[in-house]
């Protein structure tokens, strides 16, 4: 075996090794599902805040904006930033105090807990339908993050795609299901180190190995438009490109991104874990600093990509479509690795980089997949009784089969990590966003409004998806922003047609809001 095959298999070996340790270390503080799904609420301001943003990112980080920058130019994958940046920024300022404080009164372990304990929801209807919403799009988002891993393998060791995404299920599987929510943070935090050292590694080798920040530049420069943020590019069926006008309706649409924050379960629940809510403000400002520069890179890296494919270095990358040129990092780390055997385990880190996006994301949506299962459906719906040993191991179980079904969802190594997670992000955003502010922010909502936002949400994605969007024109926004318009206003209208929540619900909303006051 080449030494430089050997140094990079050695680091994420060691790397690899190291998450399945942290797992071991806290499947010992587990003591109830409180502490596998929400770890006893103890989370620090940095962990809370790298375990936030790392779970956030996914292998569209590594994987997908740098190969959409790489392939489009900066228009798209620019104005997804600055959406993404601002939607970061706005949700640990106004979502995360709140939730952590309220969710705390109500004793809420998960999202689905939340919203049917806030307007007192005995039937469980609500957390019933968000537990489906959780399944129905966690799945293939968990699905993007095993295919990322395949893709990862395949590049390197040459290695089978199902194989290798099988063997990474696995790892992530394993750590997630001994150490739980506290592991599942923790290691967030360690692979968010590993991500940022990597993007830094890439920076530094791709410039040298372009001739420089100036070669680089100009060779972007050189490409009609493929600075501006008023034109994207596409990929024809014969190789060439075509560009399009990036107008106002485009930019808003690409902008929209942002307002997927509000419902993301896997970042509101580290708002939920949080220790401490008056170190909020600490966690909000490293959040929203790393998010801004790590994108920042992440798009840099495939411009700087695009030269050394232009200067032969790497070799016409683009020729097979968006799903090669989102390997563009691999392919730059690869460069690297055969400048001996230190520079093989460095690239080594870069991999291990990749692996991180996919695994910090993958555990934290299992997490959440898993206990909407168990504590919302089985145990919240068909009134299950199960002992803390029982919640355990159905909580293991569920978790185990969601990664299953995400491996199959996976088996085409085609599918693109991008638009795979694009959806996911639209599915949750235009469902439980709506849904979390009206009940953060507006105490005459009631329990008939949140439940029509979260119907008239998730129909309103696979419609406007599939339907709407394909007649092109106008019609071509993304539809988080149309669906999340449309569940914000079935749920004003249906609680305003509706009568007003109990006084026992009101009252705990004002209890609330003096809490936050105080």
């Amino acid at each position: 075996m080449e030494s430089n095959i050997v140094g990079i298999l050695i680091t994420i070996i060691v790397y690899l090794g190291g998450m399945i340790a942290i797992g071991a270390v806290f499947s010992k503080k587990n003591k109830d599902v409180s502490d596998f799904y929400l770890g006893g609420r103890k989370l620090g301001p940095l962990v809370s805040a790298m375990s936030a943003e790392a779970s956030d990112m996914s292998s569209w980080l590594l994987m997908g904006l740098p190969g959409l920058a790489y392939l489009c130019g900066i228009a798209e994958a620019g104005w997804t930033a600055i959406g993404l940046a601002a939607g970061t920024y706005l949700n640990w300022l106004f979502v995360a105090k709140r939730l952590r404080i309220y969710s705390k009164q109500t004793n809420s372990i998960t999202i689905p807990d939340f919203f049917s304990d806030r307007y007192h929801d005995k039937n469980h209807v609500l957390s019933g339908i968000s537990a489906l919403i959780i399944l129905v799009f966690f799945v293939p988002y968990t699905a993007s993050g095993f295919s990322a891993c395949g893709k990862l393998f395949g590049t390197l060791f040459n290695m089978d795609y199902h194989a290798a995404m099988i063997l990474a299920a696995f790892i992530i599987i394993a750590y997630t299901s001994m150490g739980g929510f506290l592991a599942a943070s923790f290691t967030d935090l360690i692979q968010s180190i590993v991500m940022t050292t990597a993007l830094v590694i890439i920076v530094c080798f791709g410039i040298s190995h372009a001739g420089g920040m100036d070669a680089v530049m100009d060779n972007a420069k050189s490409i009609p438009d493929y600075l501006h943020m008023t034109v994207t590019r596409s990929l024809n069926d014969d190789g060439t490109f075509s560009q399009t006008g990036y107008g106002f309706l485009p930019i808003v649409s690409t902008l929209a991104w942002g307002l997927g924050y509000f419902g993301m379960p896997h970042i509101l629940l580290r708002f939920m874990a949080i220790e401490d809510a008056n170190k909020i403000k600490l966690s909000r400002r490293i959040a929203s600093i790393w998010v801004v520069i790590a994108m920042g890179v992440a798009i840099f890296i495939g411009i700087i990509g695009m030269q050394l494919t232009h200067n032969g270095t790497l070799g016409a990358l683009f020729g097979a479509g968006t799903n090669n040129s989102e390997t563009i990092i691999m392919e730059i780390a690869k460069l690297l690795s055969k400048n001996g055997f230190l520079a093989a385990v460095v690239a080594g880190l870069i991999f291990a980089g990749i692996l991180a996006c996919t695994m910090s994301t993958s555990d934290s949506q299992l997490l959440a997949a898993s206990s909407s299962m168990s504590e919302n459906i089985m145990k919240g719906v068909f009134k299950m009784k199960l002992n803390e040993k029982q919640s355990m191991l159905a909580a293991r179980g569920v978790l185990v089969v969601i990664a299953v079904l995400g491996v199959i969802l996976a088996w085409n190594p085609n599918s693109s990590v991008f638009r795979v997670v694009s959806f996911a992000w639209a599915g949750f955003g235009a469902t439980f966003g709506p849904v979390m502010l009206t009940a953060l922010f507006w105490k005459r909502s009631n329990k008939q409004g949140a439940a029509a936002g979260l119907i008239v949400g998730g129909v309103m994605i696979f419609v406007w998806k599939f339907l709407v969007r394909p007649l092109g024109g106008a019609w071509d926004i993304y539809e988080l922003l149309p669906a999340f318009i449309c569940a914000l206003v079935a749920i004003v209208a249906v609680s305003l047609l509706t009568g007003e929540p109990e006084k026992a619900v009101q009252d705990e909303y004002d209890e609330v809001t003096k809490m936050l006051k105080a």
